[in-house]
């Protein structure tokens, strides 16, 4: 009884997320179709279809897991120690001066090399 259950909810998902998918297409198309009109009612409807398919696409198994995903990742982002503007800016002044040595010397390694080069080809 539950495998039967999980099945049909595997195909009312595929069919809400083929609703959403139908949805985005009819507002792209809408908004093509109707070039003749004021460009911001079709943003506007592009975006209420872009809404609608959203809402659609939510309402699936998938779309709840998805939702669920997104508010524990912003509960975590919570808890993140954010440097301070201090340790950002000296972070960024060492990564800078790290860039500028290498760059030092990786010129120093091409032009010892071209120099060898150049002994050897004459």
């Amino acid at each position: 009884m539950n495998a039967k259950a999980e099945v049909e909810n595997t195909v009312v998902d595929k069919l809400k997320l083929s609703i959403a998918v139908l949805l985005v297409a009819g507002g792209i198309a809408g908004f093509y179709h109707f070039d003749d009109m004021n460009q911001l009612y079709r943003v506007l409807g592009l975006l209420a279809m872009f809404a609608a398919a959203g809402f659609v696409a939510l309402q699936s198994g998938p779309g709840r897991t998805l939702w669920h995903f997104a508010a524990e990742s912003r509960t975590e982002v919570r808890k993140v120690v954010w440097p301070t503007r201090q340790e950002t800016i000296q972070t960024t002044l060492v990564v800078m001066a790290m860039v500028m040595v290498m760059a030092l010397a990786l010129w120093v390694v091409d032009w010892v090399l071209m120099a060898v080069v150049r002994s050897v080809t004459g």
